[in-house]
């Protein structure tokens, strides 16, 4: 295919896409062929287009990067990208009054039209999201689900050295800000030419509502804070919780916890995460109900699940609210030094927090408070209620909203790692980390591996151990003395 007609067919989904007319064709095939460096359009077959947008843009970059517009940086090549796509999208107002013309027919129609143009015009990066490595893991817990994430592009050296001499620039503050709408991205800061917010009331407050690029499960979105300010558990965290169940309650949304080592990776803005996706926590049952005296209305129960999960449900969302603060200020200022929970510092310092996720389960709510605690200790300086050395070679990072509802998030390390432990297995030459070997050696006594079932088997055990996770970062062990424990705290309320 010639570049003539690459340009032409990118246009014609142009027009499609980006809310475009078919007068506005040459103006787009003029502003294209600026963009990659040609100064003229040969002949072309009109027709429709037969190759996606993606397809097209890699074509339209190869050329821009051949006449030298582009160098050979991922972030010059991303830039380019997202103003190419942009072409492929309308504006803010215009992408805001669609999801609103959809929303009025069904609310699922409107993420899907908005789901569907963020994929199309590539902020959600489907080609690398497709690298990761997935595969289910059966547990006592049921099945969760492991992903080595691989679809984040590395940086060469010199793109990393280039980033460090960058000029300091305070704008957009972080990368969760409205302000990124549009932005064209920087050496050290993601282009965002192609990306859009579709604006959100929540009670009377700015909120945004947009895709994750490097989604971990189906419709993985965020809604965000209009201000740029710290994330915070309150009343109005379930408040906004509920409301978004309310205007999307085809989706689940939760919220990182608000405290270092076990909140998120993004603090310092306040937002939610959720999507069309039904994890493994949702699935999970309530092993034992309890009543709450003062909130009749609202049934409560303890989940089985490896972290310490109080479920409540109610068809009434003021009183579900009102039950889900009740419960997070007594944890708030509870303590049990039998089993090392402690909700302040001798200095005052709090420590005690909620991870919280609402649905939709019919025409109940759910709310599901997960009780999180990051004391440090002298045997466990990373926390307490953090995967502990012995695991720490799969997971050593925070346990944030994703990780506690059953979704392993593992480093890109493990893609090879993995591998070559498979080797040590099969007894093959292999390059396994130090780290690895108690683990894998452990796994010999167990198991006769051959060829054939030595992947199955690790991606087992894989999963196996990120239950094991999940039962660190729980506040109430799973074993008699942590459950006896649980049953104290629930006493109190």
């Amino acid at each position: 295919m010639t570049l003539s007609q690459t340009i032409f067919d990118f246009t014609t989904l142009a027009i499609h896409f980006g809310g475009w007319m078919d007068m506005d064709r040459l103006y787009l095939q003029n502003r294209v062929l600026g963009m990659i460096g040609e100064d003229a359009l040969g002949d072309v077959e009109v027709k429709p287009a037969e190759r996606t947008s993606v397809e097209l843009l890699d074509e339209l970059v190869a050329c821009a990067k051949k006449n030298g517009v582009i160098g050979d940086t991922l972030a010059e090549r991303e830039i380019l990208e997202a103003q190419l796509m942009d072409l492929m999208t309308p504006p803010p107002s215009v992408v805001n009054a669609l999801f609103a013309q959809h929303y009025s027919k069904d609310p699922q129609e409107a993420t899907d039209y908005f789901f569907e143009l963020c994929k199309t015009n590539d902020y959600i990066k489907t080609r690398a999201i497709a690298k990761n490595i997935v595969f289910p893991a059966e547990t006592e817990y049921g099945t969760l689900e492991i992903t080595i994430n691989l679809s984040k592009p590395e940086k060469d050296p010199k793109e990393i050295a280039a980033q460090r001499n960058s000029a300091s620039v305070d704008y957009p503050k972080c990368m969760l800000c409205m302000e990124n709408e549009g932005y064209k991205g920087r050496m050290n800061y993601p282009a965002r030419t192609n990306h859009r917010i579709i604006r959100m009331n929540l009670d009377g407050e700015a909120w945004g509502f947009q895709y994750s690029p490097y989604a971990y499960y189906n419709e993985h979105c965020i809604v965000l804070a209009n201000e740029h300010r710290p994330m915070k558990i309150n009343r109005q965290t379930f408040e906004r919780l509920v409301k978004v169940i309310e205007v999307l309650p085809h989706y689940f949304v939760g919220s990182n916890a608000d405290l270092p080592i076990v909140g998120g990776s993004i603090l310092s803005h306040d937002h939610y995460q959720g999507g069309r996706h039904t994890f493994a926590m949702a699935k999970a049952p309530v092993e034992r109900s309890f009543e709450l005296p003062s909130f009749g209305g609202v049934q409560a129960g303890i989940v089985k699940w490896p972290m310490s999960v109080i479920r409540l449900q109610s068809a009434d969302t003021t009183e579900l609210v009102a039950a889900s603060e009740y419960i997070l200020n007594e944890w708030r200022e509870y303590s049990d030094p039998s089993v090392e929970v402690n909700a302040y510092s001798p200095d005052g310092t709090p420590h005690h927090t909620i991870t919280p996720i609402a649905r939709k389960n019919g025409d109940v709510y759910e709310m599901d408070l997960v009780l999180r605690d990051n004391n440090v200790s002298e045997e466990y300086p990373e926390g307490i209620f953090h995967p502990h050395p012995e695991v720490q070679h799969i997971k050593k990072e925070n346990i944030g909203l994703i990780e506690v509802m059953g979704l392993a998030v593992l480093p890109p390390r493990l893609a090879t790692e993995l591998t070559e432990v498979e080797r040590y297995l099969l007894g093959e030459d292999n390059q396994i980390a130090a780290y690895h070997l108690d683990w894998a050696d452990e796994l010999k006594e167990r198991y006769d591996f051959i060829r054939e079932n030595v992947e199955a088997i690790v991606q087992k055990e894989v999963g196996l151990v990120f239950a094991k996770v999940l039962e660190h970062a729980g506040v109430f062990k799973r074993d008699e003395v942590g459950q006896a424990a649980f049953d104290r705290f629930i006493q109190t309320l």
